[in-house]
């Protein structure tokens, strides 16, 4: 329905059916592949997906369908496809029950091209913090690309956006830039660099010492503090004065507001 109301052409398959069990589309090998599953079901797994085809790195555990999706996916990928997928948090860092293993598979593969760390209250059905994965089939050099074996993209965007309301944020339109200008800037090799606290391109030996966790802050590290010139004893001084200085002024203001009060026939 919501393709439908815009005018996207789509093709669900003939009949309403369960993604893992009854695959409505077996032979599709597809260039690309957007999706945002949904997070961590426990209640996925069937029998008959035991030695599925599409396990080549791993059998996902029953209890979380997070690998089922990428795999799933992978699958349907053309030789030189890629896709994006959102997932929990939890994807890019979990042990549990084989996902560390699955995980390091895929890495060791070099199937994984970025890592997007994503701020939370991005999505108002849930107020998690996500992560977008970019997986390829092929990092040789292609058109305008150039050749990334080897090597993985880390973004840290948990500090862009703003909130547009009480509980829910989102990305200005410069945000978005930043994070796919950076990323294309690194696939083409062109005007790229390495940005503490945003963006580091690493080697899978490196993704190897940290255990094939694949979360951005460890890579990305923190990023510089402008250093000002005010040593931190003398700062720590004035702005212990100026606080010291505001509760004096708060205390003023509140005295005043119950003694108008009090004047109006009311008390605190």
């Amino acid at each position: 329905m919501n393709m439908a109301i815009r005018g996207i052409d789509f093709n669900f398959g003939k009949q309403p059916a369960d993604t893992f069990t009854n695959d409505q589309h077996p032979d599709l090998r597809a260039d690309f592949v957007m999706a945002n599953p949904p997070f961590n079901i426990s209640e996925w797994w069937d029998g008959k997906l035991e030695g599925d085809p599409r396990w080549v790195h791993g059998v996902p555990p029953k209890g979380n369908a997070n690998f089922a999706w990428v795999q799933h996916m992978l699958y349907h990928l053309a030789p030189h496809g890629s896709m994006a997928l959102l997932l929990a948090n939890g994807s890019m860092s979990s042990n549990t029950k084989g996902e560390g293993e699955i995980r390091e598979a895929l890495i060791k593969a070099d199937l994984v091209e970025c890592m997007l760390a994503l701020p939370g209250q991005l999505f108002t059905n849930t107020q998690i913090p996500a992560c977008v994965w970019f997986l390829t089939k092929s990092k040789k050099a292609r058109g305008n690309n150039r050749d990334r074996n080897g090597e993985v993209l880390f973004l840290d965007a948990r500090q862009l956006g703003f909130m547009k309301d009480r509980v829910l944020r989102d990305f200005t339109a410069a945000d978005l830039e930043k994070i796919s200008g950076t990323f294309l800037a690194w696939k083409r090799g062109k005007d790229y660099a390495d940005v503490k606290g945003f963006c580091k391109a690493a080697k899978l030996e490196e993704i190897a010492g940290h255990g094939h966790v694949l979360t951005p802050g460890r890579y990305v590290g923190a990023e510089d503090v402008v250093d000002d010139g005010e040593p931190f004893d003398v700062k720590m001084t004035r702005l212990t004065a100026e606080l010291n200085s505001q509760f004096t002024e708060s205390a003023k203001l509140e005295s005043a507001i119950r003694a108008n009060l009090t004047g109006l026939g009311y008390a605190l």
